[in-house]
């Protein structure tokens, strides 16, 4: 007794540790205390009324939260911790008398798990969040069931929680793992008891922000610290009941069951297992559509049982090819340039086998620019117009630059495989000779000549096409400005210059090279790039 010295060491029972005001009911007071006592008030604390028993939880358990209600003023919610006298089970009760009586909505909360800490949506009244000492859950019923939140968050003891009512965000706040946020949790208001039982549903989409991201500060080294921030773009929230599976995943499964049963497990062929080998795996197909009903852009993504989420960058389609070894239906694409602000509607099908299968009719959402310009354009659709226009250019100009590298390397490989046929000289290598000089001046005219350190050291000369180009998409890539007379006139003289080097591509790839291929075959020359080999 000596040893404990009373009000330093020792907390008294009586003391306050959760008090919550009605938000609907104004002087309705609730406050609860570390002896499981809530009182409460309906005249702003002139007179008090204890409530000390709870069905289900034992006398003196500490109150860890209560809630009043956003909607109704007979509504409280309360939960206790009982950690002290080594019970963890989970206790959470309602009122709806503004605490007379109260029932327990634990329902299927883990038993092993107290409660710290309560929350409730602002939109649905029966959608509920609870912090326990194992995690978060949240329930769609009003406490009747609880699902668990564990997607990136680990098996922590949430003692707090937070709504920020214009993103939807749900904020976490755990004992020793730091903050978590769970991004626009709206899509939550829409589960309902039959959403399993349906195959696919998409989600309402909330309005997607459009603005230029900037990058972190350089320099800063480790001490420079910023979690990641919700994907840019446009988020699609997708529930999937199923995924179609792979041969070898139903053949496996099939395997699985024999060998549990005893029964013999038959051996598939080898073309069953290239068959297999060789299998796509099912992708969704996401199909962007402007106000007017046009495509502008094409995604796909890989599917997974359940809700997920996926993003698009609000860009339109890219200009480029893409260049892989291998077929990857899961491959991320790079979009082009942004969007206009506007009203747009998404799509989303299954690709399996070669089978498309619509699992979301479209749905429309809204991409708003974000008023944070600095130098805003004055006429943003004609800003996005010019940047579509430039696109167009540069999809043409690297088609060129590419069919005409590819043309260079087919006529080197031809010129060395000729040089050892008969009477090669008279004809063939001559006219690949002209050919090869003919793509070298090409070549000059994309892209200049190359400078041992320096552009700088190169004497005066005409502006090779591709820096032009360098230049317009440099400038524009992340503007949201006017266009200067700077990349309108770079734009005219490439519409001017460019035209004549694509005819004279074109004159090679269509009439010179295919006399260079025919004087090939005529003198029986190995295979080369662009001939079809021939017996007999």
């Amino acid at each position: 007794v000596d040893a404990v010295v009373k009000d330093v060491s020792t907390s008294l029972f009586g003391t306050i540790v959760s008090l919550d005001e009605s938000p609907v009911k104004e002087d309705l007071i609730y406050v609860g205390t570390d002896d499981g006592l809530i009182q409460v008030t309906e005249d702003a604390g002139k007179t008090w009324r204890k409530v000390s028993s709870f069905p289900g939880v034992p006398q003196y358990t500490y109150v860890s939260d209560i809630f009043a209600s956003r909607f109704n003023e007979n509504v409280v919610f309360a939960s206790f911790r009982n950690l002290k006298n080594d019970d963890f089970k989970p206790y959470i009760i309602k009122s709806t008398d503004k605490g007379r009586t109260w029932k327990s909505i634990s329902a299927n909360l883990p038993e092993n798990g107290s409660v710290h800490t309560i929350e409730q949506d602002f939109i649905k009244e029966d959608l509920l969040f609870v912090g326990t000492e194992f995690g978060a859950f949240f329930s769609i019923n009003g406490g009747e069931s609880w699902v668990e939140l564990k997607s990136g968050l680990p098996s922590v003891a949430v003692y707090d929680m937070a709504i920020q009512q214009r993103e939807s965000d749900l904020v976490l706040a755990t004992f020793g793992r730091g903050f978590y946020i769970l991004d626009n949790y709206a899509p939550l208001r829409e589960l309902t008891g039959d959403l399993p039982k349906t195959d696919s549903h998409l989600f309402e989409i909330k309005d997607a922000l459009l603005f230029i991201q900037t990058g972190k500060l350089y320099g800063q080294g480790s001490t420079y610290y910023t979690a990641p921030n919700p994907e840019f773009g446009a988020t699609f929230t997708l529930y999937l009941k199923d995924v179609p599976k792979l041969k070898k995943d139903i053949r496996r499964e099939k395997e699985k069951e024999l060998f549990k049963e005893s029964k013999p497990i038959p051996q598939p062929t080898l073309m069953e297992l290239e068959v297999e080998k060789n299998e796509i795996p099912a992708y969704l197909l996401v199909t962007i559509r402007d106000s007017e009903g046009s495509i502008i852009r094409t995604l796909t993504q890989k599917p997974s049982k359940g809700i997920q989420r996926f993003n698009w960058d609000l860009q339109y389609e890219n200009t480029r090819a893409q260049k892989v070894d291998k077929f990857n239906p899961f491959a991320k694409n790079r979009g082009s340039v942004f969007v206009l602000p506007g009203t747009y509607s998404v799509e989303i099908s299954m690709v399996k086998s070669g089978e498309v299968t619509k699992v979301a009719e479209p749905k429309e959402f809204v991409v708003k620019a974000l008023n944070n310009a600095t130098l805003p354009a004055d006429n943003r659709a004609e800003m996005v117009a010019f940047q579509k226009e430039v696109s167009k250019l540069s999809k043409a100009m690297v088609g060129a630059m590419q069919l005409s590298d590819d043309l260079n390397k087919e006529v080197i490989t031809m010129k060395q495989t000729a040089l050892s046929l008969p009477t090669a000289h008279e004809g063939l290598i001559p006219l690949l000779s002209d050919i090869e000089k003919e793509l070298k001046e090409i070549d000059l005219i994309f892209n200049g000549h190359t400078p041992q350190a320096s552009s700088e050291e190169l004497p005066p000369a005409d502006m090779p096409l591709n820096d032009r180009l360098g230049a317009i998409i440099y400038a524009q890539i992340n503007s949201t400005s006017n266009i200067t007379s700077t990349s309108k006139k770079q734009f005219e003289i490439l519409t001017n210059e460019f035209p004549p080097v694509l005819e004279r591509i074109i004159k090679i790839a269509q009439e010179k090279i295919i006399e260079a291929r025919k004087l090939m075959d005529e003198k029986e020359a190995p295979y080369t790039t662009g001939r079809i080999p021939v017996w007999n």
